[in-house]
């Protein structure tokens, strides 16, 4: 689903001005360790799966159902592997809606499926090895591509505000 209601609502009140977006974002690697990315109808722009989280939903719960709206596969999230926000990761739609993204990036393993576009986000579903990957919508550190472990989460950190509270 493109976008829920409850956004629907929200953009009927205030139009396209800038709103904060809690999301969640899926790495998911096949066999031969290439990553699989989207590429959105309309946005002209490659991206993880990914998706908005709805009211009362968990993190985790949220990446599944995305993933699955949007690729046609089943995943289980194994590990947080990053957390992002900031102006960093403010994105402007092609019909103007303005977001600023908070997003939970999860390590994912395929569980079952048949790779396809179940809600027609996704014009183009495509696994890439990870020095061939396209170019995306939002600047992910090259790091969080790569093998992470459970103990390397990344996180952004304001360098400045660890020099002044030091």
């Amino acid at each position: 689903m493109p976008i829920s209601d409850y956004y629907k609502n929200i953009r009927a009140k205030i139009g396209t001005d800038l709103i904060f977006m809690p999301s969640v974002a899926a790495i998911i690697k096949n066999d031969q360790n290439e990553i699989l990315f989207q590429y959105i109808k309309g946005e002209e722009q490659w991206s993880l799966p990914a998706g908005a989280i709805e009211l009362g939903e968990p993190p985790a719960k949220a990446v599944i159902r995305e993933v699955f709206e949007e690729t046609g596969l089943l995943v289980k999230p194994l590990h947080l592997i990053g957390i992002f926000g900031g102006e960093d990761f403010r994105f402007t739609y092609s019909n103007k809606d303005q977001v600023e993204y908070n997003i939970f990036v999860f390590n994912c393993k395929i569980i079952s499926g048949k790779l396809t576009a179940i809600d027609g986000e996704s014009s183009d579903l495509k696994f890439f090895n990870v020095y061939s990957k396209p170019e995306l919508a939002l600047p992910y550190p090259e790091v969080l591509f790569h093998n992470l472990k459970v103990s390397d989460a990344y996180f952004q950190w304001n360098d400045d505000w660890l020099k002044l509270n030091n």
